[in-house]
C-alpha cells in the first residue's frame, strides 16, 4: 500500500481503523472489498493524488486494522463505523469510491448519510441479492470456515486472485505477497472468515427502492470479464439510480485496479470533475 509515512489509525469504538492519507483536493474515500484491503489501490491512487484528497482504508477486521471477531463485520454496521469515521476527521463532503462490497457499504452511506457525500463511485461493486458468491458464501458454512482455518494457502488463494484477473502479467509475486499478509496470522484467517459469515445481501436488499430515490452522481465501472460478480448488477443499478452512468471496461477482471488502474482514474476524473 502507500508509503507507511501516510499511514494513521484512528479507535473507533474502541476499535484500531487504519487508513493511508495523501494528496491535496477535495476528499475522497476509497473502501476495498473483502480478499483486500488498502493495497487494492496503490496502483490508483498516484494519478489521483494531485487532484483529491485521498483517504484509503482498511476496514475493522482487514490489512492492519483491528482483528476482532466479536464486531458486526455487516456491511450496515461498515457504513456505520466509516459514518464515524468522517465525522471524526470532520470531513463533512466526501467522494465515495467502492470495489466489490466496498461498493455495498458505499450504497448504504449513500442512501443513510445523504448529507455526508459527493459523489459515488461503484466499481464491480455488489448488489441487490445477486451475492455472497462463491467461494465467499462456502466460507458461512461452519465446517466449511474449519476447513478453511486449517488448509487456506497461498496456492488456493492464488487460484482466487488469478481468475479475478484479466492481465495475467498482474499475478505478480508482489501482488499476491499483498494477498497473502493478513492470512499468515491466526487471527488473520479467522477475521476473514468472520467477514464472510456477516455477509448478508439483505443489507442491500432492504434498501433498494432508497437506491431509486437517490440524487447524488453515480459512476459504476463494471469490468467486463468479472467472473465473480456478474452484470446484472451493474445493470440493474444503472436502471434503477436515475442519475448513474454506466462504463464497461472490456480489458478488466474483478481486480480491475490490477488490471487497468490508469482508465479506471480517466473514468473517475471524467465523472468527477463534470458534475
Amino acid at each position: 500500500m502507500p508509503v507507511k509515512k501516510y499511514r494513521h489509525s484512528i479507535s473507533i469504538n474502541g476499535r484500531e481503523l487504519v487508513y493511508y492519507h495523501i494528496g491535496k483536493g477535495e476528499p475522497l474515500l476509497l473502501i476495498h472489498g473483502i480478499t483486500t484491503y488498502s493495497f487494492i489501490w496503490r496502483k490508483v491512487i498516484p494519478f489521483l493524488q494531485d487532484k483529491y484528497e485521498i483517504f484509503a482504508i482498511d476496514l475493522p477486521g482487514c490489512g492492519d486494522s483491528e482483528k476482532s471477531v466479536d464486531e458486526d463485520y455487516s456491511l450496515k454496521n461498515h457504513a456505520r463505523i466509516l459514518a464515524q469515521f468522517l465525522k471524526r476527521l470532520h470531513l463533512d463532503k466526501i467522494h465515495l469510491v467502492g470495489h466489490d462490497v466496498g461498493g455495498g457499504i458505499c450504497q448504504i452511506m449513500a442512501v443513510t448519510y445523504p448529507q455526508l457525500i459527493l459523489s459515488m463511485s461503484l466499481l464491480n461493486t455488489v448488489g441487490y441479492d445477486f451475492w455472497p458468491v462463491q467461494p465467499i458464501i462456502s466460507m458461512r458454512t461452519p465446517i466449511i470456515r474449519q476447513l478453511a482455518m486449517a488448509t487456506l494457502d497461498i496456492g488456493a488463494l492464488r487460484f482466487i486472485v488469478k481468475r479475478g484477473l484479466y492481465n495475467g502479467k498482474a499475478l505478480t509475486a508482489e501482488l499476491m505477497s499483498y494477498f497473502w499478509r493478513p492470512m499468515k496470522t491466526q487471527a488473520g484467517r479467522k477475521a476473514f472468515l468472520h467477514f464472510a459469515h456477516c455477509l448478508n445481501n439483505r443489507d442491500l436488499t432492504d434498501i433498494s427502492e432508497q437506491l431509486k430515490q437517490l440524487s447524488i452522481p453515480v459512476l459504476i465501472i463494471r469490468g467486463a470479464k468479472d467472473v465473480y460478480l456478474s452484470k446484472e448488477i451493474a445493470n440493474k443499478l444503472h436502471k434503477n439510480i436515475t442519475t448513474s452512468r454506466l462504463i464497461t471496461i472490456d480489458t478488466a477482471g474483478h481486480f480491475l485496479q490490477e488490471d487497468e488502474p490508469e482508465l479506471i482514474v480517466h473514468h473517475l476524473n471524467a465523472f468527477i470533475h463534470s458534475e
